[in-house]
């Protein structure tokens, strides 16, 4: 099982944050009105492979999801995460 992280929204630097162990992960965003796009995610490289970075995606798109949010993944690994997880497809903006 993965452990629990305690992420926080830090609304003054756009991000939210994961604090471990002295490092901090974040992922970066900017709001409109009934969207969010997420244009930067960072795990330090002492935290790679720990899952992390797929936590801290997790709890975004999840925020996304209870704020009525439409994603704008312009972050690699945000898109590539919902590409791998279904359920969070229906954040995206519908395809013309």
């Amino acid at each position: 099982m993965p452990p629990s992280y305690s992420i926080r929204l830090n609304e003054a630097a756009s991000r939210f944050e994961l604090p471990i162990d002295g490092h901090l992960a974040f992922a970066e965003f900017s709001r409109a009105p009934g969207e969010i796009t997420y244009f930067h995610t960072l795990v330090p490289h002492e935290l790679e492979g720990h899952g992390v970075g797929s936590a801290l995606v997790k709890h975004i798109l999840d925020y996304a999801q209870q704020q009525k949010l439409q994603v704008h993944p312009t972050c690699s690994f945000v898109r590539a995460y919902i590409e791998r997880h279904p359920q969070y497809q229906a954040l995206l903006e519908p395809q013309a």
